[in-house]
């Protein structure tokens, strides 16, 4: 059986292959792949994997190829090594790279990475010689919100051999962007938005853009994955012919082997994975924080990936956002510039080491399908508190696993600074609960750590997804729906 995967990153495995740097995005597909190539005696899958790259990737690629075919040019027993690296027609990048007694073939592709809201035709072409190439049995696209994916729905003929996996919904989030934000916040731009042509208006914007993108996708495919209840419904909306197969996620691997525990951890420490757009809620925490300093004097709150509030030079107030000056202001006006530590980019290994540094990971916000990140932070057996929206519940249980709280809600009342408080009222009522009891916090985390093995057992999610494989090839019901 040969399965092709397209991608929406070059996957760390082959950039490390290929000598080039890696994005800490989707690092639990690797682990996917690994599982894929090192049983495939057992499961009989030829994979090849296809992925964008930016445009001015052919230099880069020349270079890591000839890096490559030079590294690789002798093989065991001095006898030349056939598989290279190659440049081909409509600058696609073809590598085969020995793995274990197998090998894995990949492609990159031009694409405009920072427009992925823009759909650009000539990915047809490019990913019509892809397949030509692969020739696949099954095409996995990771991601139904890229063009590239509307590009390998349109052009791919079996439909019924067409599997997209749903990550984020584009169409659902770009409703829940703003999260409450005040009218004056949403509609102010400064120099660097103007000048990007990014203010807050223009980035829901492509997120409605991606969403159209996500809906023909899901009303293209002859079969989708999800892994909510929620995603259930809206695919269900949008293709009632096409075949939904349940299937979770396997986390990063650094997340499997340690285990969180609370004597040593900063007391009184807050993980945010990331906060540098409005749906990720890092607002709704900076209004909640005075209230839980009150009690807890000592209280800070952690945020890894970019940052948005560096404004120690004039280069980099004249970078500044609309949403990264609305954090200035609240960091000020509540005196938190000593409270909230911006962490930057972190490895999976430099995550997994702060969520075990913290005391509590929290999840505020505005929507979310299923986050890997709270997964992650499940899976450690730490104290989560969370905002109840879009597909949380699924994977986390109320009273059990940690504490939901009620967060943004998509029925428009107008009344976005009341609303926003009372989410903030709520998020910080969570955190002092959580707080006041260290044996249910404990608890909670037991019951997490418990209910995520479950969740992201590898072998099993390994195991789903061949059997969706077959399933699909087989032209067979699927017993697990």
């Amino acid at each position: 059986m040969k399965v092709l995967w397209l991608c929406n990153i070059m996957l760390p495995m082959i950039a490390e292959r290929l000598h080039m740097e890696a994005s800490n995005k989707e690092g639990w597909l690797s682990g996917l792949a690994d599982a894929v190539l090192e049983h495939h005696r057992e499961n009989g899958i030829a994979l090849s994997v296809a992925f964008p790259v930016g445009r001015s990737f052919r230099t880069e690629a020349e270079r890591s190829a000839a890096n490559y075919n030079k590294a690789s040019s002798k093989g065991r027993g001095g006898k030349e090594n056939d598989k290279k690296a190659e440049l081909q027609p409509e600058g696609i990048f073809k590598a085969v790279f020995p793995v274990k007694d197998t090998e894995l073939v990949c492609y990159g592709f031009p694409e405009d990475v920072g427009h992925a809201e823009i759909y650009d035709k000539s990915l047809e072409e490019s990913l019509k010689r892809i397949l030509d190439d692969a020739a696949p049995d099954i095409v996995h696209c990771f991601g139904t919100e890229y063009p590239h994916t509307l590009a390998m729905c349109r052009i791919f003929p079996r439909k019924d051999r067409l599997l997209a996996g749903l990550q984020g919904l584009c169409t659902l989030c770009a409703k829940a962007y703003y999260a409450n934000l005040p009218q004056k916040v949403v509609h102010f731009i400064t120099l660097r938005d103007y000048l990007k042509r990014d203010s807050l208006v223009r980035q829901k914007e492509k997120f409605e853009k991606r969403g159209e993108m996500e809906r023909e996708v899901i009303a293209l495919a002859g079969n989708i994955t999800g892994r909510t209840g929620w995603d259930r419904t809206f695919v269900e909306q949008l293709n009632s012919k096409g075949r939904y197969f349940h299937m979770n996620e396997i986390l990063r691997p650094e997340f499997y082997e340690s285990a969180w525990e609370a004597q040593r951890c900063i007391p009184h420490s807050i993980f945010l994975s990331q906060g540098d757009y409005p749906l990720k809620g890092l607002h709704y925490v900076l209004e909640a924080l005075p209230r839980i300093l009150a009690e807890y004097p000592d209280a800070r709150v952690y945020v890894a990936g970019n940052s948005l509030v560096r404004c120690a030079s004039l280069k980099e107030k004249l970078k500044l956002s609309a949403y990264g000056k609305y954090l200035i202001r609240l960091l000020g006006q509540n005196s938190l510039e000593d409270r909230v530590i911006f962490l930057g980019r972190l490895s999976a290994g430099q995550m997994r080491d702060r969520y075990l540094a913290s005391h509590l990971y929290v999840c505020p916000s505005s929507l979310e399908n299923s986050p890997n990140s709270l997964g992650e932070a499940m899976l450690l057996g730490m104290p989560c508190v969370s905002a109840d929206v879009g597909g949380i519940s699924s994977l986390f249980t109320q009273g059990r696993d940690g504490i939901l709280y009620e967060g943004f809600r998509m029925e428009e009342s107008g009344d976005n600074d009341g609303e926003r408080n009372r989410i903030s009222g709520r998020l910080s009522e969570a955190v002092l609960q959580m707080w006041g009891s260290p044996e249910k916090m404990r608890e909670y985390g037991e019951n997490a750590a418990k209910h995520a093995k479950a969740t992201h057992d590898r072998d099993k999610n390994y195991r789903r997804l061949t059997e969706v494989y077959r399933t699909i090839c087989g032209g067979a019901e699927d017993r697990a729906i």
